[in-house]
Parts: C-alpha cells; sequence; structure tokens
C-alpha cells in the first residue's frame, strides 16, 4: 500500500467512524486529513519524477562511459598503470603530478617539457625531464634502459 492509499485509507476510517467534523477536535482531524493527503499527493508526484531522473542519469552515465571509452582506450590505445605511461601509435603520453596542487597531468612527446601548465591550477609545472634511458636521473631499475 502505498503512501496516498493509506492517507486514503485513513480518511476513510475518518469518515466511517462519524467523527463530527463540526467540533474542535473532528475540525482538527479533519484538517490534518487533507493535508496528509495532499503531502502524499505531493510526495508520490516527487518520487515519480525522482525515478525518471534516476533512470536518465543511469543512461546519460552509461553513455558517457562509453564516450570516455572511445575517446581516452581506443584500439590503438594501451595504458601501463606500472610506468604511468600511455602507448600508442602516435607516440608516448606521460603523467606527473603538479607540485602545486597535486593534481595529476598528462601530455604527450609533442609539447615541450617547459610548457606544461597545469589545468587545474593554472602554474607551470617546471623543468620535466623525460627519460628516453640516458637522463641524469637513470637509475638500475629505470624501465627505459
Amino acid at each position: 500500500m502505498g503512501i496516498t492509499e493509506k492517507a486514503a485509507y485513513i480518511k476513510g476510517l475518518f469518515d466511517g467512524y462519524e467523527i463530527d467534523a463540526s467540533k474542535k477536535e473532528g475540525k482538527i482531524i479533519s484538517l490534518m486529513l487533507e493535508l496528509v493527503a495532499d503531502m502524499a499527493d505531493k510526495i508520490s508526484a516527487l518520487e515519480a519524477d525522482n525515478k525518471e531522473l534516476h533512470e536518465y542519469v543511469e543512461e546519460l552515465d552509461h553513455d558517457l562511459g562509453e564516450a570516455e571509452e572511445e575517446l581516452y582506450f581506443s584500439d590503438d590505445e594501451y595504458y601501463d598503470e606500472d610506468d604511468d605511461e600511455y602507448d600508442t601509435e602516435d607516440g608516448d603520453y606521460y603523467e606527473l603530478e603538479c607540485p602545486s596542487c597535486g593534481e595529476i597531468v598528462c601530455f604527450d612527446d609533442s609539447l615541450e617539457p617547459e610548457d606544461i601548465v597545469c589545468p587545474a591550477c593554472g602554474e607551470k609545472i617546471g623543468d620535466v625531464e623525460l627519460c628516453d634511458g640516458e637522463c641524469d636521473s637513470c637509475c638500475e631499475d629505470c624501465d627505459n634502459k
């Protein structure tokens, strides 16, 4: 039994008990039952709207997921989480953390490292050295050696 049906049931009980609506108590109960019925109608309408919006958001989320997959993970692309690097047919994509705000910034090898600006805070990232296996900070564990 839904909220609207419950409100109607209580109104039916009120009418069935033949409570005198002209007396103080009866008038108050009658007005409260009208209020409950109005509230039940509004709540039912809100529940229907909420259900419709929820279905719409689920549909949008599904469509957005498909679009993200198409844009970010197409067939010619592979992401290696261990290297924090995208490997594609077009070149390499790198990730680094912005020293100002901590946001992860992705860029490809077509950008000059000194020109990289964090899209979140707008600060220049600064000196970035892309490892080609022969950089100053290379060590034995470097994957590019």
